[in-house]
Formats: C-alpha cells, structure tokens, sequence
C-alpha cells in the first residue's frame, strides 16, 4: 500500500512538474511578448516625444523670428495686394501737407516691378519733403522720372510770394519690392 502510495504520489508529482513546466513556458512567453511590446512601445513614446518636443522647437523658433519676419513681409508688396503702398503715398502727402493723385499702377513688362504714376501739387519744400519720405519708406524703390514744375513761373521773375508758389511734380516710381 505504501507503494501504491509512493507510486500515486510520484506520478502525481510528475505531472504537476510537467504542468508547472507548461505554465512556466507559458508564463515566460507571455512575459517575453510583453517585454517586446514595451520595448515597441517605449520606442514609439520617445518617437512620439522626439516629434512633439520638434514641434514645440519649431514652434518656438517661428515666435522667435516673427518679429523679423514681419519686417520683410512689409518690405514686400504682392501683386494682389499694392494698396499699403498706396496708402503710404497719400498717407505721406497728408503729413507733409501737400495734394496727391496716383494716376496709374502698372505692373512691368517682365512683372519683376510696380511702376506707379503720381501727381503731387504743393509747394516746392512740400513736394520735396514728400519725395524724401517716399524715398526713405521700407520699401525698395527707384525714381524713374521726377518732373517738378512751377504753375506760376511769372511769380518766380517778379519774387512774388515765393512759399505759396505752386508747383507740380510727375513722379514715376518703380517699386523694387515687388512680388508677382
């Protein structure tokens, strides 16, 4: 009977060993997939935070530069979009107090300028402050023509009231500055 026993006993302890070698390979496996899936996963998370932490450099670096790249927007004028120009020639003829009439904007035979067409009444200091302001915007420009003329050209001979004199300017402008 003790034999019996003995036998039941080490047969039962086989099997539990067989078992418990099954659930321990199961368990292993089970542990190895999941060491996998977190090496997987721990690489796409600093993936992941590589791109992110990018993004907020990049993010970063275009706050840093707005200023500057304000600057050049405002340097260049785009074909759609001429009226700021405009609108800083009769802004600058107000300040400077003297009458200002765009008569043409056209764009130039091979579109890499804007050549625009002004006429300007005031007196000759007005006229000449107004150029000097034009000429001194953010913008890149050239005169093309500048004809100045006085409208009372008799006054002049006679030394009449040489501040109130008018006189007429045609200005032609070629904006530099120009995007088609």
């Amino acid at each position: 009977m003790k034999y019996i026993f003995q036998k039941k006993s080490l047969v039962f302890s086989i099997i539990l060993f067989i078992f418990s070698c099954f659930v321990f390979m199961f368990l292993y496996k089970n542990i190895n997939n999941n060491q996998e899936k977190l090496k997987i996963s721990q690489e796409k998370l600093q993936t992941e935070t590589a791109y992110r932490d990018n993004a907020r450099l990049l993010t970063n670096s275009i706050k840093a530069i707005e200023p500057e790249r304000n600057l050049i927007e405002k340097h260049f004028i785009k074909s759609s979009d001429v009226v700021p120009f405009l609108d800083m020639i009769e802004r600058l003829s107000k300040e400077v107090g003297s009458e200002v009439e765009i008569s043409s904007v056209d764009i130039a035979k091979n579109n890499s300028s804007l050549v625009v067409n002004a006429k300007v009444l005031g007196n000759f200091e007005k006229i000449y402050k107004l150029i000097t302001l034009i000429e001194n915007s953010p913008y890149s420009l050239e005169f093309v023509s500048v004809d100045i003329k006085n409208l009372n050209p008799q006054d002049i001979i006679t030394n009449k009231n040489n501040n109130n004199q008018k006189w007429m300017a045609n200005l032609e402008i070629r904006l530099l500055s120009f995007i088609n």
